[in-house]
């Protein structure tokens, strides 16, 4: 008895719902149209054989009301014209059919079971299409990680290889290339809090076994202040602000100073930099310490700490007994005397300024790694 009243039903549906619905207030042509009919056509048709066979699977109708949900989203609408377009197909429809059927004869109990499938089933292809269109939303998510992943990668290597479009990659992931940038290090597991707390204009991946963002501006006003309350209670390191060629430099100071510095506040490289480059020159340091500090192994521990003391003293005092008295608490007197076991053990070195230079590094390393 319904079979007969779809075509009629299934155009007077269409017209319903361009002339209700405001988004699709437009004629109904070309793929837009035909995906409408489509949709209007399969609905009813799926309806029916479900009214036949309620137990039956159809999955390729399924398919038609996932594949709208996804088109409302690639179309930058929300799910809310595509809902409104299933009341009013629903509307009509029970309209129409509730006059075939009383004009059929059927009875009032039949006709409020079919109510209560019509609108039972608007609720399926409802949800049907939000699934779809929260698939579109995660596949667009996926795609732009993957494209700021990409495009950080190519901003981490240095001068962009000649086929990268730096252009075309940033609009890809939704990102304005600024004029200047600095990087921040952090952990893998701290990067999605950090990132989040720094904003949408933070560019953000896992990069070499770290947490990298890329932030932009990172001097401007207010700009510091707000890393630094953001990476509060987290470990991160921040590298120098500098063009986007300058940023690779700035990733490995960053990765430089986070290795070097503990968790609880924002360490930045400008910081550090003395540190770094006995940190980055541990093995030449290592080396120069055999060199250097030989005389100084056979002591006894408490001796050799001595000594190490009083020589890095010596150097940063240039052997001003005075000044190193200071430094090191002691009398005068007691420096005058480290002094001379010093030029003992070590001799002539103390007198070259490069043995000097040397020495400094060397004597620094030996007491930062010291319990």
């Amino acid at each position: 008895m319904l079979e007969p009243e779809l075509p009629a039903l299934s155009r007077e549906i269409v017209r319903a719902i361009g002339r209700e619905v405001p988004e699709y207030v437009r004629p109904l042509e070309g793929a837009f149209g035909r995906g409408v009919r489509t949709g209007v056509t399969e609905a009813l048709s799926r309806f029916l054989n479900l009214v036949r066979e309620p137990d039956a699977v159809d999955e390729a109708g399924r398919r038609v009301y996932v594949a709208l949900g996804r088109q409302e989203y690639r179309a930058g609408r929300t799910l809310d014209a595509l809902q409104a377009a299933y009341r009013v197909g629903a509307r009509v429809a029970w309209r129409r059919l509730a006059r075939a059927g009383y004009a059929a004869g059927v009875d009032r109990d039949t006709m409020a079971l079919l109510a209560e499938a019509i609108f039972a089933y608007i609720d399926e292809l409802s949800a049907e299409s939000v699934d779809g269109y929260a698939q579109a939303q995660a596949e667009r998510a996926g795609e732009r990680e993957r494209a700021r992943a990409e495009l950080l990668s190519v901003l981490l290597g240095g001068l962009p290889p000649p086929d990268a479009d730096l252009p075309s990659l940033a609009e890809a992931a939704r990102w304005s290339l600024p004029r200047r940038a600095a990087a921040v290090a952090c952990s893998i597991e701290e990067l999605p809090g950090l990132a989040r707390r720094l904003g949408p204009e933070a560019l953000h991946a896992h990069v070499e076994g770290f947490g990298c963002i890329v932030l932009p501006d990172a001097e401007g006003p207010g700009r510091r202040e707000a890393l630094r309350v953001a990476a509060r209670g987290r470990h991160a390191a921040v590298g120098p602000e500098g063009t986007l060629e300058q940023l690779p430099r700035s990733w490995r100071l960053a990765c430089a100073t986070l290795s070097m510095t503990e968790s609880g506040e924002l360490a930045a490289a400008d910081d550090h930099l003395a540190e770094l480059v006995l940190h980055e020159s541990a093995a030449v340091v290592d080396r120069i310490a055999e060199q250097r500090l030989r005389a100084l192994d056979g002591l006894t521990p408490v001796s050799r700490d001595r000594m190490t003391r009083t020589a890095l003293a010596f150097v940063q005092q240039q052997g001003n007994a005075s000044a190193m008295a200071g430094a090191l608490h002691v009398h005068p007197q007691t420096a005058r005397y480290r002094i001379a076991r010093l030029r003992e053990l070590i001799g002539s070195q103390l007198d070259d300024p490069q043995a000097r230079f040397e020495l400094e590094a060397a004597l620094r390393t030996r007491l930062a790694d010291e319990p």
